[in-house]
């Protein structure tokens, strides 16, 4: 269950906005009545509005070419082709998020469906928006660090704890801890040559912020994994920003935390292939004693 400060108030979409499909759902409601009708003929079939011109598509919706126009500026389109430009770099994310909407009428088959459609396009999504250059300075600090500790609390402490589970078998010391209290506490005595990986979706929870302060103010490294670019940030060496098609519907709360443990997968294995033969013989030894434990066929 996610802490109230990483729940609450979630900041308005940002760089997400950039998917002109989730603009339109999110804008649908407020939209002119005729631009609402081009917005919903959008929507209903995507795909089929590529090798649309004006003409048809003010047809096809009702309305007149006029407002074809005004409907894409409205969604901070310069004009038509701008806006299938725009519409066609959605596409090719995937699945478009707009259809995964949950409805009181879905039959379990259909909420696998969107489900599962919403978290491969979110997910799509991030690796596309994930800095590269950043995500090197991370492995880079992870790699030297003398310890690490990983801070969450809520739904982002799963990820702080799934994290110390893996980076533990790199022969670092490793913690994660979720009470608020400790975590002040572990931040502020750290050392320089230690990294603190700070975990907060929203980048605005309190206690998060003035762990990762503190911790900078003790000469370790920090490390922050967020989805947006808040306050968190400014008191980091290096900002992950795990961008996902947030959606506010509380049927569909992990899809962050799903990403952001994509993104500990990624800097752990990227650590773990910088580790010598040695590191990797008693990691394969660790494995065949693991495997001693498992019931055999």
């Amino acid at each position: 269950m996610s802490s109230p400060d990483e729940t609450a108030n979630p900041p308005a979409p940002r760089a997400t906005s950039q998917n002109v499909l989730e603009i339109i759902r999110l804008a649908l409601a407020e939209l002119r009545k005729s631009d609402r009708k081009v917005a919903e003929l959008i929507l209903a079939d995507p795909p089929r509005m590529l090798n649309a011109t004006v003409a048809e598509t003010a047809l096809a919706a009702g309305v007149s070419e006029p407002t074809v126009i005004r409907f894409c500026a409205a969604i901070g389109c310069t004009g038509f082709q701008d806006f299938k430009l725009r519409l066609a770099q959605s596409l090719a994310l995937g699945t478009p998020a707009t259809h995964s909407v949950l409805l009181g009428s879905d039959t379990p088959e259909t909420v696998v469906e969107k489900i599962f459609d919403y978290t491969l396009t979110s997910l799509d999504w991030a690796r596309h928006h994930l800095d590269k250059a950043a995500l090197a300075q991370a492995i880079d600090l992870l790699e030297h660090a003398r310890a690490i500790e990983f801070f969450g609390l809520g739904a982002s402490s799963v990820v702080a704890r799934d994290a110390q589970q893996k980076f533990a078998l790199f022969g670092v010391p490793c913690g994660a801890r979720d009470d608020s209290h400790q975590q002040i506490m572990v931040a502020s005595m750290m050392r320089p040559g230690d990294v603190a990986v700070v975990i907060s979706h929203t980048g605005r929870t309190r206690s998060i912020i003035e762990v990762a302060r503190a911790a900078r103010e003790s000469g370790a490294k920090v490390i922050g994994l967020t989805g947006f670019a808040t306050a968190l940030a400014d008191h980091c060496d290096v900002t992950l920003l795990v961008e996902t098609l947030d959606n506010t519907n509380i049927y569909t709360p992990t899809i962050s935390r799903i990403a952001a443990l994509v993104v500990i997968d990624v800097l752990s294995t990227a650590v773990a292939l910088r580790r010598d033969e040695a590191h990797v013989r008693r990691f394969q030894a660790m494995k065949r004693k693991l495997a001693d434990y498992r019931i055999g066929e």
